[in-house]
C-alpha cells in the first residue's frame, strides 16, 4: 500500500473529485500542506491579499460554472475566522465551497496555543460539516465526506480543519483506487409531478418562480421547456436571474421590495396560482407582508430542502425534489397532456404580461451632471452584451442594477444574496474571471463595497485575470442613508472629504484612480453621461490588452433614491423618480415604452 502524508493524501482526493483550483494564503500551520499541493501538482492556486477574499473567490469561481467547488486555503487562527463570512455566504445561497484551515498540533490545542481557536466550532453554523481532523488516518475519508456532503441534497460548503501534526503523519493510502462517493439528491414522482400540473391547469393566471436551485441543478433549458409547454410566464428571483432570457415572451420580470420591476410586481398581484422551484420565498421577494404575497393564489413548492417548505408560509402543495429531477418530470406530463390536447390556451394572460412589460417602465436617460445612476446602467446595457456574466453584491448600485440591466443566461447573473457582505464584489469577480475566462466579466459596486477589499485587484494584477469593474461613486453609505429616511437621520453614513493630494475630486474623497493604479490595474475616470461608453469600450479594450482588471469610476450626483418599498410591502413600491413616459426616457428596455 503506498504510504504518504495525511496532506499529500488530501490533495490527492482533490484532484480525483474534479477540483483544479484554489485560492489561499499560505502561514505557518498550514505550510506541510502547500508543500504537497506543489509536489502533487495539478491544481493551480491563486494567492489572495487576505483571506476573506479567498473565500469569496472561491464562491465565485464555484458560481461560475455547473460543478465548480471552490476551494479556499488559509492557517489557522485569524485565517479560518476571516474566511467565516465566505462560508456564511455560501451557506445562505446554497453555494459548494470547502474550506481548508490548519491548526496547531493536536497536543496544545486547548492549551491557548498561538493561533488556536476552535474553529470547527466556530465554523459550524454557517456549514454543511466543520470538522478538526485529530487522527491522520481519518484525512482520507474527512474529505470524501466533505465532497459527498456539498453535491448532496441542498449545496453548501465544508470547512475541514487540519492540526500541523495531522498533515505531517504518514498514511496509507491508494489514490489509484479512490472513488468519490455517490451523491443523493431527492426526487419528484411522478404521481406528485401530476398534481402539482393539475393544480396549475385549474388555475387562471397561473406564474412559475425560478429559484437559485434551477441554476444549482443546472436545469434552466428544462424550466424554459416547461413553460413554453405550459404557456406559464416566469418570475425569476434575483438569484434564479438568467434562467429564462429576459427578451423571452415568457420572462415576466422580478418582483419584490427592491431588486424588482414595476411589471414584475404588478404581475404577480394579478396571479392566480404559483408554482415556486428552487427559491427560498426570501423577504426581499415576498416582502415581510405575507398576507399581501399569498391573498387570492394557490402555491406549490418545489425544494431540495425538505425542511424549507413551509418555513416561510405553507403552501398549498410541497415536493421535496431537486429541481432538474422535478422539471424533467414536470416536462415529460406537460408534453403528454399537449398531445392529448388538454393543455388550456395561456395566450391573453401572456400578452398581458407583455403589455405591463412595455407600460411599467422606470426612466433611464438624464442627462443630468452629475451623472444620477440610472444613465451608468443603460450605457452598461449599451454596452455589454448578452455573454457578459455580471458580478455584485450589495447597495443602491447593486438594487438599481437589477432593475435595469439585462441577463439573458444562467449564471450570468452571480450576486450573494442573502449575506450581501461589503467587499465581495472584487474577490468574486476574480473568482469567476478564472473559472470562465473565455467569458466577458463586469462587476458592479458602490464606492464603499469597492473600499471594503480593494487590496485584491493587485491578484488581478499579478496574476492577470481582466475584467472590467463599474465603480458608481457618490461618496455616501447610499442603501443606508435611504434605509434612514424613515428614522428621519442621516447619521455616520456620510464619506465625503476634500483630499489635500487629489483637489479635483472635490468633496469626493478617495482617489480611486491612484488607488487602482497602484494595485497595478487601470482606471478610468467618468464625470459626464456622454463619457461612459466611450469609457466601456476603452475599458474592454485596456482589460483586453494588459490582462489586469479595468476600473471605469462614474461620478454621481451626492444622493439619489432608488425605488424600493417603504413598507415592506411588494404592492407599495414608491418610485423617487421620474417614470419614463416616452420612448426616449428607456431607450435600453426589453421592451420599447409603450404610449
Amino acid at each position: 500500500m503506498p504510504r504518504m502524508t495525511a496532506a499529500r493524501a488530501a490533495v490527492e482526493i482533490l484532484k480525483r473529485e474534479g477540483v483544479t483550483h484554489a485560492f489561499g494564503v499560505p502561514g505557518a500551520a498550514i505550510n506541510p500542506f502547500y508543500k504537497a499541493l506543489q509536489a502533487g501538482g495539478g491544481i493551480d492556486h491563486t494567492l489572495a491579499r487576505h483571506v476573506e477574499g479567498a473565500s469569496h473567490m472561491a464562491e465565485g469561481y464555484t458560481r461560475a460554472n455547473p460543478g465548480n467547488i471552490g476551494v479556499c486555503i488559509g492557517t489557522s487562527g485569524p485565517a479560518g475566522t476571516d474566511m467565516i463570512t465566505g462560508l456564511y455566504s455560501a451557506i445562505g445561497d446554497s453555494i459548494p465551497i470547502l474550506c481548508i484551515t490548519g491548526q496547531a498540533p493536536t497536543s496544545v490545542i486547548h492549551k491557548e496555543d498561538f493561533q488556536a481557536v476552535d474553529i470547527a466550532s466556530i465554523a459550524g453554523p454557517v456549514t454543511k460539516a466543520a470538522t478538526t481532523v485529530l487522527e491522520a488516518a481519518q484525512v482520507p475519508g474527512v474529505f470524501q465526506q466533505a465532497f459527498h456532503l456539498m453535491r448532496s441534497g441542498r449545496p453548501g460548503p465544508v470547512l475541514i480543519d487540519l492540526p500541523i501534526d495531522v498533515q505531517l503523519t504518514e498514511i496509507e493510502f491508494d489514490p489509484e483506487t479512490y472513488e468519490p462517493l455517490p451523491v443523493y439528491q431527492p426526487a419528484a414522482t411522478r404521481a406528485q409531478a401530476e398534481k402539482a400540473i393539475q393544480l396549475l391547469l385549474e388555475s387562471e393566471r397561473p406564474l412559475l418562480v425560478a429559484g437559485g436551485g434551477i441554476i444549482n441543478a443546472d436545469a434552466s433549458d428544462l424550466l424554459v421547456e416547461f413553460a413554453e409547454l405550459t404557456g406559464t410566464p416566469v418570475i425569476p428571483t434575483l438569484m434564479g436571474w438568467g434562467t429564462i432570457p429576459d427578451d423571452h415572451e415568457l420572462n415576466a420580470g422580478m418582483v419584490g421590495l427592491q431588486t424588482s420591476h414595476r411589471y414584475g410586481n404588478a404581475t404577480f398581484l394579478e396571479s392566480d396560482f404559483v408554482l415556486g422551484i428552487g427559491n427560498r420565498w426570501a423577504n426581499r421577494h415576498t416582502g415581510y407582508k405575507l398576507d399581501v404575497y399569498t391573498k387570492g393564489r394557490k402555491f406549490v413548492h418545489v425544494d431540495i430542502e425538505p425542511t424549507q417548505i413551509g418555513k416561510i408560509f405553507a403552501p398549498d402543495y410541497g415536493i421535496a425534489s431537486d429541481a432538474k429531477a422535478a422539471l424533467q418530470l414536470f416536462v415529460e406530463v406537460a408534453k403528454e397532456l399537449k398531445a392529448a390536447g388538454r393543455l388550456p390556451d395561456r395566450s391573453d394572460w401572456v400578452a398581458s404580461t407583455q403589455e405591463r412589460k412595455a407600460t411599467l417602465l422606470r426612466r433611464t436617460h438624464f442627462d443630468n451632471v452629475p451623472m444620477k445612476p440610472q444613465r451608468v446602467y443603460e450605457e452598461m446595457n449599451k454596452a455589454f452584451g448578452p455573454e457578459t456574466r455580471y458580478v455584485t453584491t450589495i447597495g443602491l448600485s447593486q438594487i438599481a442594477g437589477a432593475q435595469m440591466l439585462h441577463v439573458y443566461k444562467p449564471r450570468h447573473w452571480i450576486n450573494c444574496g442573502q449575506a450581501g457582505p461589503l467587499g465581495w464584489t472584487i474577490p468574486a469577480a476574480l473568482g469567476v474571471a478564472t473559472a470562465a475566462p473565455e467569458s466577458p466579466v463586469v462587476a458592479l459596486s458602490g464606492d464603499y463595497d469597492f473600499q471594503f477589499m480593494i487590496e485584491e485587484l493587485a491578484v488581478g494584477a499579478q496574476h492577470r485575470i481582466p475584467y472590467v469593474h463599474v465603480l458608481v461613486n457618490n461618496a455616501y453609505l447610499g442603501l443606508i442613508r435611504q434605509a434612514q429616511i424613515g428614522l428621519d437621520i442621516n447619521f455616520q453614513v456620510n464619506l465625503e472629504f476634500e483630499n489635500i493630494n487629489a483637489p479635483e475630486l472635490g468633496v469626493y474623497g478617495v482617489d480611486h484612480v491612484k488607488v487602482v493604479e497602484g494595485l497595478g490595474c487601470k482606471a478610468i475616470r467618468v464625470t459626464e453621461p456622454d463619457q461612459l461608453l466611450p469609457a466601456f469600450e476603452e475599458a474592454k479594450k485596456l482589460a483586453a490588452e494588459f490582462r489586469v482588471p479595468v476600473v471605469v469610476e462614474a461620478i454621481l450626483e451626492r444622493v439619489t433614491n432608488i425605488s424600493m418599498s417603504k413598507t415592506a410591502d411588494i404592492s407599495d413600491v414608491t418610485e423617487f423618480e421620474e417614470l419614463a413616459t416616452e420612448p426616449g426616457h428607456a431607450p435600453t428596455s426589453i421592451r420599447t415604452l409603450k404610449v
